[in-house]
């Protein structure tokens, strides 16, 4: 079922991700061309504080063209191991650091289009700890009741994947 890239064209560079077009062999032997937007990751925290509540945070995304509420999360560093950006998203989003952080698993984004692997944790024992925010970014935190979160992750109102996906991980995690 594997299929061969027999020519790399690189069409795309930028800050973030890259956009490659390649033609591949397929198993039956034809030929096609496929597009791949490279991404170096990211890591995404579902920080749960003593109240039971979720720190989400509330942000614009150009792409969806609207306000999203998500939990924190940000792009791998070259190198940067997947637990460390999620503690540092944390500090950066929210100004607090976990406790105790723990791997929940890992998802792809749009395998059929993009190399995009998002980490997902989930981070107790927060204390404050704050760590200057991103110059281009505009965020609002807001604590949501883990029962609400998981409500909304389920009836349509949070539409972020990754977000929904962890959410449902940590309910999973605890028993709920």
């Amino acid at each position: 079922m594997r299929e061969n890239i027999t020519k790399t064209q690189r069409i795309y560079s930028g800050r973030v991700i890259s956009l490659e077009v390649h033609d591949v062999t397929l198993p039956d032997g034809k030929t096609s061309v496929r597009e791949r937007v490279i991404h170096p990751g990211a890591a995404a925290v579902v920080p749960l504080d003593s109240a039971g509540n979720v720190l989400m945070v509330r942000q614009f995304r150009l792409a969806a063209d609207r306000v999203l509420l998500e939990i924190p999360a940000g792009t791998l560093a070259p190198g940067e191991d997947p637990a460390v950006c999620a503690e540092r998203e944390l500090q950066e989003e929210t100004g607090h650091r976990p406790g105790k952080l723990e791997a929940l698993g890992s998802i792809f984004v749009a395998p059929g289009y993009t190399t995009e692997i998002i980490h997902l944790y989930l981070a107790t024992d927060l204390s404050e700890s704050r760590l200057a925010a991103d110059a281009d970014e505009f965020i609002e935190v807001e604590r949501i009741p883990l029962k609400q979160a998981l409500a909304w992750a389920l009836d349509g109102t949070l539409a972020d994947a990754k977000s929904i996906t962890a959410l449902l991980m940590v309910a999973r995690r605890l028993g709920i």
